[in-house]
Order: C-alpha cells, then structure tokens, then sequence
C-alpha cells in the first residue's frame, strides 16, 4: 500500500504542552470562573498527571472545560476566546518530544496538522523548530465550526481539501494520542468513501492507554520513529 498523506494530531502526539496548557487554563478560569480557582480549582489541574488522565478521558477539548473543569456552555465559550492570546502570552516553552523532529523530516508524504490547539501557536511553534515547512496544512479548533470539532471529520476533511485539492482514492495515515483520535479517523473515512483507506496510529509515548477504549487504533506506536517503520511495512 502506498501513502499518500500523513496526518498529525498536535499536543501530546507533536508536542509535550501539558505544563503550559495547565498554566494557561488556570489563569483562564481565574477570569472566566473564579469560583473555580483557589481550594476550588478543578482537581486535574493539580497535576500533569491528573491533566493527562482527564484529557484522555474527554471526548474533546469541550467535554474537558464542561464536564472535568465544570465550566458552563457560556463560559466554555468565553474560555475558548481567550486561549490564543493567552498561549500566545505565556513564557513556559512546549517540547517536542524526543525523535519528533528526525521522524518528521524523514517522512517523503505530504504531511498536515489537525488540532485542538490553535493553528497560530501551531504555527509559531513549528516556525520556530525549523519543521513549519514540513507542512502542506495546519487546521486548529479555531479553523473549525463549535458544533464540529473533533471527533466530527470536519477539520480532517479541510486538511485533506488543501492537500489533493478534493481529490481523493487516497491512503492516509492519523496520529494521534486520545481515544477522540482513533474515532476522528474512522468518521473521516466514513465522509471521503470507501474507496479510500485511512489508517488511525495512536501514540503512547504522552501516556494513552487504548485497553478500554471503544474505538482501537490500527497501530500503536511508543516512539514517533516507529511510524516509518510503519510506512515501510504497507
């Protein structure tokens, strides 16, 4: 089988940002919902450990401001208003994790980001890790309609759109870290038709675990480089 894309998820698949997004979050709710701060802060944000279990167990980024930090819909929104400048103004550095950056200029496919995360950070990241050029398209939530974001294919479809310009019969590749992903994957080729195949790869490098999920990747991978071993074995 030859691919002809490859597909990243951003956070915890690119990048290592829980730090950050923990930071960021806390001085979100602090504006947004201050009964949510102090002894009241959600108990996931006391850890990256506890942040990693509630992200994974959230079917997306909405799920997670709703029902593990107990914003309202009207928050949630503000909230969402509020996270690209607040990324943008926040000090603490994300890290790419190890064998990212070789795996990434290995790949010969055309390559794109589908995100939660903003594709202006996304951006501003990768412009500045020398890897932004590896990228035909960047989608980030704020590329995508409320009532669309992940799992629906939405974005996926758009990164597809910008790469074969419509034109599919084509094999690709999804990486990603949360049970959202496998599922982002499936509806994706659902929408672009069984001519084409699309392959879910789930990293477990930033600490998923697919045992009880309901939906189950292809693959799994527990180093980015293992996904040229993958390229090679199609």
């Amino acid at each position: 089988m030859e691919i002809d894309a490859i597909l990243w998820d951003y956070d915890g698949t690119i990048v290592n940002s829980v730090q950050k997004n923990i930071d960021i979050t806390k001085r979100i709710l602090s504006e947004v919902a201050p009964r949510l701060t102090g002894d009241n802060l959600p108990s996931c944000l006391n850890s990256p450990e506890l942040y990693h279990k509630a992200n994974h167990e959230s079917v997306n980024w909405q799920d997670l401001y709703l029902n593990h930090y107990g914003l309202t819909e009207t928050e949630m929104v503000e909230a969402a208003s509020l996270w690209t400048p607040y990324q943008m103004d926040n000090s603490i550095p994300v890290s790419l994790f190890e064998k990212i950056t070789e795996t990434i200029h290995q790949i010969t496919q055309p390559q794109a980001i589908c995100s939660q995360n903003s594709s202006k950070i996304i951006h501003q990241v990768l412009h500045e890790q020398n890897l932004l050029n590896k990228f035909e398209t960047i989608v980030g939530y704020d590329d995508v309609p409320l009532n669309v974001q992940k799992p629906n294919a939405f974005g996926g479809i758009q990164c597809l759109k910008k790469i074969f310009s419509g034109n599919y019969q084509k094999n690709i590749i999804y990486i990603g870290d949360h049970e959202v992903d496998v599922e982002f994957a499936r509806n994706i080729a659902r929408e672009i038709g069984s001519q084409n195949e699309v392959i879910s790869v789930l990293v477990t490098y930033s600490g998923a675990d697919a045992t009880k999920w309901s939906y189950k990747p292809d693959f799994q991978i527990d180093s980015p480089s293992d996904i040229l071993d993958i390229l090679r074995s199609l």
